[in-house]
């Protein structure tokens, strides 16, 4: 199976994708220099920096990418048939009762190896 890479394929994009990186490093370091301004100084360059960014992002071809993927993904969770209470209340309890019925299966071999061992081959009494 071969995988297919997908790249940026024009300058503008890569422009927008370089703009977007600049703008989030912009935002970080509009933060922290801002810090004698206050929080709300800090907190509103750091929260529009992002949002500029991701503007920037999202008028991309990968953006346009990202979205078209995750109404995709979106439209195939609303496909799923999920479980009911009564469902998952009874598969939970399948699980615990096969993790206590191996338990008990892996210490009864585990006792019943030490006792060949131990006792009947080696003669170590304890």
């Amino acid at each position: 199976m071969a995988s297919q890479v997908e790249t940026v394929s024009t300058n503008a994009d890569k422009a927008r994708l370089g703009l977007a990186a600049a703008m989030v490093i912009a935002a970080l370091a509009g933060f922290y220099l801002l810090a004698r301004q206050g929080q709300v100084a800090q907190w509103g360059a750091l929260i529009g920096g992002l949002v500029v960014a991701v503007v920037v992002f999202l008028s991309s071809e990968p953006g346009k990418q990202f979205l078209a993927f995750g109404r995709d993904s979106w439209r195939e969770v609303k496909k799923v048939v999920w479980p009911t209470r009564k469902e998952a209340i009874q598969m939970t309890a399948y699980v615990f009762a096969f993790v206590v019925v191996m338990a008990m299966f892996l210490w009864l071999t585990d006792k019943t190896l030490e006792w060949v061992f131990y006792d009947l081959l080696l003669g170590w009494k304890k």
